[in-house]
């Protein structure tokens, strides 16, 4: 979480150097080399026919898509409202996985995600969200990664169930780098006046909350249900937002700060266990 975090803000300060489709290529490039690496020490498992079509997917989908579509948000909104609107996926994944995973919805899952998501609410009145002070786009953009995200993690819980998770999340990311390849001229020209700065972002990007973050993710949702590992990520929107203040100086308003309060209050009553009566 700590990592997907980072990216938030990563993003911010390298996307003025980059197009939303050539940051998203060069963070795919980068993190399908060395998840690559990683995938040729273990063990692998040959996917069947639908296993390929859903791992194409969730590649295209969470990968490439939702990476175009976050990019292009942070281009004209700030990363602490990115994050709120982006974690509108979890109370997607968390009624996806009750209705088509079976999976359910547990009162306490319900319940945290309610809480968590009124926090989210706060933290989107605190920024502006709701005022018609941010860009329309940005948010239209934020919905598209939030949607994209959901469907990733659906199709990609499934999929863990016979193959290894690592496996999964490389050819997930190949899958959602050839998808990005048509970024590949746009990416060369940025590349080529992008400072340095910028280009060891995008590097960062596909290592840590690429290739890091997906695979301890990819770890977990194998062993945990997918409705209740996604309601974790409601931290994100609070780091985000200790991140940004830390790096860019925003200091993020009380509303803000007190919604993101409300979003670790619903994480933590989500993890809460039914009461077994003896």
């Amino acid at each position: 979480m700590l990592a997907w975090a980072s990216a938030f803000v990563v993003i911010r300060g390298t996307g003025e150097h980059f197009s939303g489709g050539a940051l998203a290529l060069a963070r795919l490039l980068v993190g399908s080399l060395l998840l690559g690496l990683l995938v040729l020490r273990g063990r692998w498992v040959r996917p069947s026919s639908r296993e390929w079509l859903a791992l194409a997917l969730f590649g295209v989908a969470w990968f490439g898509a939702y990476n175009v579509a976050l990019n292009t948000a942070e281009q004209t909104l700030d990363a602490g409202t990115t994050a709120m609107l982006v974690n509108i996926g979890p109370i997607l994944i968390a009624l996806g996985a009750g209705i088509f995973l079976g999976e359910g919805i547990p009162k306490w899952l319900a319940i945290g995600a309610g809480v968590a998501f009124a926090g989210v609410i706060l933290i989107g009145a605190g920024s502006g969200a709701f005022t018609g002070t941010v860009d329309a786009a940005g948010v239209i953009w934020c919905l598209v990664a939030a949607v994209t995200y959901a469907i990733g993690v659906l199709v990609q819980k499934p999929l863990l169930r016979n193959l290894p998770s690592a496996q999964v999340t490389w050819l997930g990311c190949v899958a959602g780098t050839i998808a990005c390849l048509p970024f590949a001229g746009s990416l060369a020209g940025d590349l080529r006046d992008a400072p340095v700065s910028a280009v060891l972002g995008a590097v960062y990007l596909g290592a840590v909350p690429t290739a890091l973050a997906f695979t301890t993710w990819g770890y977990a949702l194998a062993r945990v249900p997918a409705g209740r590992l996604s309601i974790s990520t409601y931290v994100v929107p609070p780091l985000v937002i200790l991140l940004a203040l830390v790096v860019f100086g925003e200091v993020p308003p009380l509303l803000a700060i007190l919604g993101g309060a409300v979003c670790l209050v619903g994480v933590a009553l989500s993890r809460r266990k039914p009461r077994v009566r003896g």
